[in-house]
Formats: C-alpha cells, structure tokens, sequence
C-alpha cells in the first residue's frame, strides 16, 4: 500500500529548501521520533531511498 504525498519547494531570499512529508500513518508505524536523523540514497531517478540512522529494536522476539 503506497501513501501519496507532495513535494514543496520553500524560496528564501539567499537559499531555497524541498521538503517531503511523511504520512503520518508511516511515520506512527515506524516509530519515527522528532528530529530523528535520516539519511536518504538515490537508487535511480525513480527511487529515493531513507535509511535510519538509529533503527528502533523491534517489539516482536526472535525465536531460533
């Protein structure tokens, strides 16, 4: 399931900025923190990838 967003551009008098929201369904889901660091890798023109940095353990146990 994919969650549709909008890309905004804010013009400053000396330097512009992008921003790419999050849904806010994705963000809950993944725990997402304020001001949490992220890093984002270009896959190819189509595909923009974000890597934590700090990646929450998860709730479920491992079992062998």
């Amino acid at each position: 399931m994919g969650y549709q967003t909008k890309v905004q551009k804010i013009k400053r008098e000396k330097s512009e900025q992008w921003y790419i929201s999050v849904p806010a369904q994705i963000a809950a889901s993944l725990d997402f923190e304020r001001g949490e660091a992220v890093e984002w890798h270009i896959e190819d023109r189509g595909m923009l990838i974000l890597k934590r940095a700090n990646v929450p353990d998860s709730i479920l146990k491992k079992t062998n």
